[in-house]
């Protein structure tokens, strides 16, 4: 039985094309966080709900795909009333639109086990390029660490009397680590 196991693993091994995969991230394991400066200090948080949906093959990275779902009343910073602030209206207003959308659309080699995915993020109804760089690490599972960067200011989060990006900087730092599991066929 081990020898039968140890040839289907190398078969596997020996065949990229197995490798590749539908991928769900793990809701446990994974982390979705961001990160801006606001009044001169860094203010981190994550989103607790995301779904990414990821089929990822190194060596046939045309036909990859991510898809990356967020809901959006479930960010955190661990601050009560700056957590309903930034989910309100003034900034994610995540009544209206509840959640915001990541789809790449074309991936590019960074050489070793880098990558970019260069994709669309639709967030408070505008849709823009966003790109995430990211380590694929294959294994049992695979995982993916990525970052990426956006200006709030693009998708209308923080606008009017918070427009200042002296008080409340334009930029967001995205940070991921996806542990991945077996999509369900």
């Amino acid at each position: 039985m081990r020898y039968r196991h140890t040839l289907v693993m190398f078969g596997l091994l020996a065949c990229p094309a197995a490798l590749a995969a539908n991928w769900h991230a793990d809701g446990k394991t994974s982390a979705l966080a961001f990160s801006t400066i606001s009044q001169g200090a860094t203010v981190a948080g994550t989103f607790k709900n995301f779904n990414a949906a990821i089929d990822f093959d190194p060596v046939k990275l045309a036909g990859s795909r991510f898809d990356v779902t967020i809901t959006l009343a479930s960010a955190d910073t661990a601050a009560e009333e700056r957590d309903q602030m930034l989910r309100g209206p003034d900034f994610l207003d995540a009544t209206r639109t509840p959640t915001a959308k990541y789809t790449s659309t074309k991936f590019r080699s960074l050489g070793g086990n880098r990558y970019a995915a260069d994709g669309t993020l639709t967030l408070r109804g505008v849709s823009k390029p966003v790109t995430l760089t990211f380590t694929w690490t294959p294994g049992t599972p695979p995982s993916l660490v990525g970052d990426a960067t956006l200006n709030r200011l693009d998708f209308n989060v923080g606008g009017g009397q918070w427009a200042d990006t002296s008080q409340i900087g334009n930029a967001v730092k995205i940070h991921t680590v996806l542990k991945l599991v077996p999509a369900a066929k």
